[in-house]
């Protein structure tokens, strides 16, 4: 029984070399919208003209008109339909009367057919044309209880007898079909070339058809002025991407909060949070909402028990409400939120049949409690949505209160969008909007994230994406030739990464662009890295394979089933700063992937390759663990106290990958393997970074050697300033040379790189922002230069010579020590004055007692007071004028507790400025 999309299709083509249609009859275009649904038939022009698809336990194949179905020529492609319909061998096939030489044809091919009035349950499949509406309930409860139905006819005639704005909601075929999410529309369909395909077709991205959506947005937006969304909950944007689905809430920037969709029989409207269905200042948005939903039907409103606030202000209008704990189906209109998919499947046939679906929900939370998973595929209301052609998303949007979208902004589709962006990469046609540009960046991005594998909808996107970038090549972007943000180009990088990382083949993408890596060849043979499963930190901590996996390739990873079930991750690349909002882009925005190592066995890729790790969990406690790796290849990769000066030798000989490791247990740089080459022996260089490294632990009072050990990776772009701090601390690859240059870092010092070290060590209890963000930091810088590299802090930065000191000290006291001016080095000085007169210790202390202090202050000025009166008790001196005449907003009775204290002599505040 072929049950995949690809194998249906080869049951169904089977022995079908050609298309020999009846030249006469003009068939419609059919509209694919069902996750089930795929083309079978379709033309030069890309028209689907016949498809299959499936409902319950049964199956369809639908015709774009009926006189296909009585055209001999067909009749092999009309006994496999059957067969393929079939649910038990040896079934009869019915045939409607409308369609009465379908017998005789089948006959002739061995099938056993008969007329029959009506389906029975005798009967295996039913054949009937696509205009008579007497019987759509049963034939919709025939194929849902596993019976096939053929069904062939045009409605473009049909339209033009009833209004073309009617045709997928009212044309008879469509009143069964749609459940399966298959469509008859108004468009002709061209007839002058048919290839047999080897492979399911695609599925065209953009089907126009008669039907004005635009009416009913017109309808759920009536009377409504603006659409206040500030709730108390913040909302997550929506993805609106099926052909049957609308934006109806949008902010300035496309970013969709309310939106709706028709599907199958049903309709659905989705509200970015189940706080925008119970709000009485959204009750005007409701109230359309639940009429357009019922579609003029006057069952009751079920409305789940979660939102029970719903209830009273519909009924309050006279709806006809009742709570339900879940789906009945005595009612025509049900209220849910979007954080359970028990009920995804009655959900989806309840809609499917005719009913009315009001939810709402945000993916945010979802998604920061289950990291590495995407909330495209994972969420629960996602599993019941995306079918329907919408998506909640785990990026949030601001709550405020907005005006109803302009017409132009309604009109926005990711669909259409993405089809003139085709067309502008095909024919050089005008330039999309920005904004729909940077709308169809994150859309794109967004939707190949659904699951694609099985299910012809998405799959169809991926294939039509990877031939539209392939057909225009991706832009070979570099810092001598940077691209904008808001050009095709950008929009081409960012597609092309996220299609990668869906799995999709993009290796032929890379291959156009002759990248650095491109002479390299992945092992087949596997490799085999053991890595230490057991994290301790505060944080997920990568672990350094010593491989690369090279652009366009899939890696084959392999592990334990103990180490599947561990929350281990996968990551390629290393250059984890997201572009997305820089100007100029010399690179791709996004060049990482992480992968979930859920499985024993995965394939992942990224389009732009990268170093291989494997990313373990806060507080893992796995122990060793091996991990399996083909199609990799080794990079350049030195251990302080664990290589050799020949293995390091050995590893830069040949071609190794573009990118290597210098590490320590507290350290790990990763810079390009061309700046490595010179380096022939990297211990005196490390053994200078571990000195360094223990410094900043000491002063910091951290353990030492580190938890995970800290890492700086150099990148052709960051996205912040010259370097910044995090894991990893990134910079930029000018910084390079400073890093792995043990005499120039002994002579001139390494300021930049230990300030982001200390912006690592800085912590909430007593940072006090924005004063001391980059204050505090340079702590780390002035203690390593002169404890470590022998480099006083007159030397270390020109900003702290005595003479700059001086001045800047007079002008901020002279202003009267103005707190709003107390930042960078002026708030540097009043640490360094505590220092010069106290020593490091007392900082080391208070940095250690912060670790264990409860209750800490969450106010800016409480805060300071804690930290003047610990300080104080430190060093046993009042230090309460001191840091008045630095401007602290010294609190009363935290003076008069530090009174006692003798006052400090030395104070060099009180020296005539």
């Amino acid at each position: 029984m072929a049950t995949t999309p690809a194998a249906a299709f080869q049951a169904l083509m089977n022995g079908v070399t050609t298309w020999d249609t009846p030249t006469g009859p003009v068939p419609s275009e059919l509209l694919l919208i069902g996750e089930a649904a795929f083309p079978v038939m379709v033309n030069d022009k890309g028209q689907v003209i016949i498809a299959a698809s499936s409902y319950g336990h049964g199956r369809l194949v639908v015709v774009a008109h009926e006189a296909y179905l009585m055209h001999a020529p067909l009749a092999p492609f009309l006994a496999n339909a059957v067969h393929w319909l079939c649910p038990f061998l040896g079934a009869c096939i019915g045939v409607n009367p409308s369609l009465e030489s379908l017998v005789k044809l089948l006959q002739d091919t061995g099938v056993k057919a008969q007329v029959e009035s009506e389906p029975g349950e005798s009967l295996g499949v039913y054949c009937i044309n696509a205009y008579n509406d007497s019987m759509t309930e049963k034939l919709i409860q025939f194929v849902k209880r596993g019976g096939g139905l053929l069904i062939g006819g045009q409605a473009w005639y049909w339209a033009s007898q009833h209004g073309h704005d009617n045709v997928l909601s009212k044309f008879p075929g469509n009143r069964v079909t749609s459940v399966a999410g298959v469509y008859f529309t108004d468009t002709y369909g061209d007839r002058s070339h048919f290839k047999v395909s080897k492979q399911v077709p695609k599925i065209p991205l953009h089907v126009r058809c008669g039907e004005d959506l635009r009416k009913d947005q017109e309808q759920l937006l009536e009377g409504i002025s603006e659409l206040d969304i500030r709730t108390g909950g913040v909302p997550s944007q929506l993805l609106v991407h099926g052909a049957l689905a609308f934006p109806l809430g949008l902010n300035d920037s496309l970013g969709c909060f309310l939106a709706a969709a028709h599907y199958g029989r049903g309709r659905v409207v989705l509200a970015a949070h189940e706080g925008l269905l119970c709000a009485p200042k959204m009750g005007p948005f409701l109230l359309n909402a639940v009429s357009w939903l019922a579609r003029g039907q006057t069952g009751k409103v079920g409305v789940n028990t979660r939102l029970k606030n719903l209830c009273p202000l519909l009924s309050g209008h006279g709806l006809e409400c009742a709570l339900e704990p879940h789906l009945t189906r005595d009612v025509s209109v049900y209220c849910c939120v979007a954080y359970t998919d028990k009920e995804a499947k009655e959900l989806q046939e309840f809609v499917a049949e005719g009913g009315g679906l009001l939810i709402g929900g945000q993916a945010w939370w979802w998604a920061s409690q289950n990291p590495g998973q995407s909330a495209l595929a994972n969420f629960p209301g996602n599993i019941i949505l995306n079918c329907f052609g919408l998506s909640i998303l785990a990026r949030t949007l601001n709550p405020g209160c907005f005006p109803t979208p302009t017409p132009e902004m309604r009109s926005y589709h990711f669909r259409k969008a993405l089809s003139e962006f085709q067309a502008a990469l095909s024919h050089g046609g005008k330039d999309l909007e920005k904004s729909c540009l940077a709308k169809l960046r994150e859309d794109g991005a967004a939707f190949l994230q659904i699951p694609a594998e099985g299910v012809p909808a998405y799959a169809s996107f991926h294939r039509l994406l990877r031939k539209m970038l392939l057909r225009s090549g991706l832009p070979a972007v570099s810092k001598e030739n940077p691209v904008a943000r808001d050009s095709c180009e950008a929009t081409m990088l960012c597609l092309a990464t996220e299609l990668a990382h869906s799995g999709t083949d993009c290796s032929q993408l890379v291959q156009r662009l002759g990248t650095c890596a491109s002479s390299l060849q992945p092992l087949e043979h596997s490799i085999t890295v053991e890595i230490n499963g057991t994290n301790p930190g505060n944080g997920d901590s990568w672990l350094s394979t010593g491989l690369y996996l090279l652009e366009g390739q899939n890696a084959e990873v392999s592990l334990s089933e103990a180490a599947a079930s561990a929350g281990l991750k996968v990551q390629i690349g290393c250059h984890t700063d997201n572009l997305t909002n820089a100007k100029k882009l010399s690179r791709a925005p996004v060049v990482t992937h992480q992968c979930c190592m859920d499985r024993t066995e995965k394939s992942l890729s990224c389009l732009w390759g990268g170093l291989l790790y494997v990313i373990v969990p806060k507080g893992s406690q796995l122990g060793p663990v091996s991990v399996t790796i083909r199609r990799a290849v080794p990079a350049p990769y030195y251990k302080l106290g664990k290589t050799s000066k020949e293995e390091w030798r050995r590893c830069l000989q040949g071609n190794p990958a573009p990118w290597g490791e210098l590490a320590t247990d507290n350290i790990i740089l990763t810079v390009p393997t061309a700046k490595l080459q010179a380096l022939e022996d990297p211990e005196p260089l490390l053994r200078l970074w571990d000195e360094m490294m223990q410094a900043v632990a000491r002063l910091a009072a951290q353990p030492f050697p580190f938890c995970r050990p800290e890492r700086i990776v150099a990148d052709v772009q960051i996205s912040a300033g010259w370097m910044h701090s995090g894991y990893p601390i990134m910079c930029h690859l000018e910084s390079v040379q400073e890093l792995i240059n043990e005499s120039g870092m002994r002579s001139k010092g390494l300021w930049g790189a230990i300030h982001e070290l200390g912006h690592n060590q800085q912590r909430h209890g007593w940072e006090f922002p924005p004063h001391t963000t980059e204050a505090t930091c340079n702590l780390w810088s002035v203690y390593v230069h002169e404890t470590v590299l022998g480099i006083p802090r007159a030397r270390a930065h020109p900003a702290l010579s005595p003479p700059e000191r001086e001045k800047r000290i007079k002008a901020h006291l002279g202003k009267g020590a103005p707190l709003s001016d107390w930042s960078v080095w002026t708030a540097l000085e009043t640490y360094l004055q505590l220092q010069e007169a106290f020593g490091w210790e007392p900082f080391t202390q208070l940095f250690a007692d912060y670790q264990t202090l409860l209750g800490l202050p969450k106010d800016k000025a409480g805060k300071m007071n804690l930290w003047m009166k610990k300080f104080s008790e430190k060093v046993q001196k009042n230090l309460v004028p001191f840091f008045e005449t630095w401007g602290w907003p010294i609190q009363k009775e935290v003076a008069d507790g530090l009174a006692h204290l003798p006052p400090w002599q030395g104070n060099p505040t009180r020296v005539p400025h």
